[in-house]
């Protein structure tokens, strides 16, 4: 055998020891709740901040779910940039049907940075009264206990707490597509470098101090990188903090999806991460289990084997423990599912290329360039 058999064969076995080490420290992390946690005795009061624009399938449930938690003290406030948008229509009406919850909606847009998203948030941020700031997207499905696991997950060095999305109610196949990609891959990963003290702000659900955010320059801080996660993750490392996960992350209901939608949504959250951290996405290159069976499929020869004496065992035990990771925390799995993972990790590669390779991006309407020179409305 060659230096360079050694070498793959060295790359194999630690590239499917990190993915079946990253596989455990989520299960870890993930595991399924017996019981839904109480509130707190003395509980803070929490203004939870939830973007609007357009519709989706489930907005009437994963907003609607906004007004069902069981918590004492927090206010909801909509922002819609928009007050012709068709979401506002669904928001006052459940306003009407659930009067006993403090809600309000705030329409208008407050242009500080090329992220859509931001400028619809900061009319919401300056009208909170809480010192807990809760950003949380309008298709994040919260639970019941959704305020009290974010805030037994606050540690005295914590800066932000997230929560990924986690992909649920899927139809079709792209749809399964899509909840390969979020959930035993990049929740996984996530996870994994939450539990190492690395951990990523994730702008789906964001738990923050108003007073830490005021103290580091108000929310336009929020607006020095692309994605405010990006922003929020490095504020709280200057001052010393860190972002952190939130155990048993919570659902995000994705109904139909194309294979394009698939396919822009994971370029533009490429884009985003290859833009505002580079080291760290130049290594995604090796963190699918294509490179690995390739280079097994290479070994076989020299070891005069059959490639598929190697790649058998080697897949199975790639996707085996995506599955079992699925299983033990709860997360989708279906039949698809194995089929899914391994077209998703032969797309990576591409996604990958593409996003070294282009600039710019569309986001429900807006047309944004990852130079962060301009944002032209549709």
């Amino acid at each position: 055998m060659t230096s360079l058999d050694w070498l793959l064969i060295a790359f194999c076995l630690a590239a499917t020891l990190v993915h079946v080490g990253t596989t455990a420290l989520t299960m870890h992390r993930c595991r399924q709740r017996a019981a839904p946690l109480p509130p707190p005795e003395r509980a803070p009061f929490v203004s939870i901040l939830r973007p609007v624009r357009g519709l989706e399938s489930y907005d009437e449930v994963t907003l609607g779910s906004s007004f069902a938690l069981n918590y004492p003290r927090f206010e909801l406030i909509f922002c819609c940039a928009d007050a012709d948008d068709p979401a506002v229509a669904l928001v006052r009406g459940l306003m009407a049907r659930n009067p006993d919850v403090r809600a309000r909606l705030l329409i208008g847009n407050h242009a500080i940075s090329v992220n859509p998203k931001l400028n619809n948030l900061v009319k919401g941020w300056r009208a909170a009264i809480g010192d807990w700031i809760l950003f949380a997207d309008s298709n994040v499905l919260m639970p019941r206990d959704y305020v009290q696991r974010l805030l037994a997950g606050w540690r005295l060095r914590t800066g932000i707490l997230c929560s990924p999305p986690i992909a649920c109610s899927p139809i079709g196949f792209w749809a399964e597509l899509e909840c390969a990609f979020l959930n035993s891959y990049q929740a996984r990963w996530q996870y994994a470098a939450d539990c190492v003290g690395m951990g990523f702000a994730q702008g789906k659900t964001m738990l923050m101090r108003r007073r830490d955010l005021v103290r580091a320059g108000g929310i336009q801080v929020l607006a020095e990188e692309i994605a405010e996660d990006a922003a929020a993750t490095k504020l709280v490392r200057r001052i010393g903090r860190r972002a952190a996960l939130v155990d048993a992350p919570f659902g995000q209901p994705l109904g139909e999806r194309t294979a394009r939608q698939v396919w822009d949504r994971q370029t533009r959250w490429a884009r985003l991460r290859r833009m505002s951290f580079p080291g760290f996405f130049a290594a995604e290159i090796v963190t699918g289990c294509v490179l690995p069976l390739a280079a097994a499929a290479w070994v076989a020869d020299a070891l005069d084997v059959p490639p598929a004496a190697l790649v058998a065992p080697l897949t199975a035990v790639w996707l085996g423990s995506e599955a079992l990771l699925a299983r033990f925390a709860g997360w989708h799995l279906s039949l698809w599912s194995p089929l899914a993972w391994a077209l998703r990790d032969a797309l990576l590669p591409l996604v990958w290329m593409h996003a070294w390779l282009s600039e710019g991006y569309a986001w429900r309407g807006n047309e944004i360039s990852t130079a962060q020179e301009s944002v032209e409305a549709h």
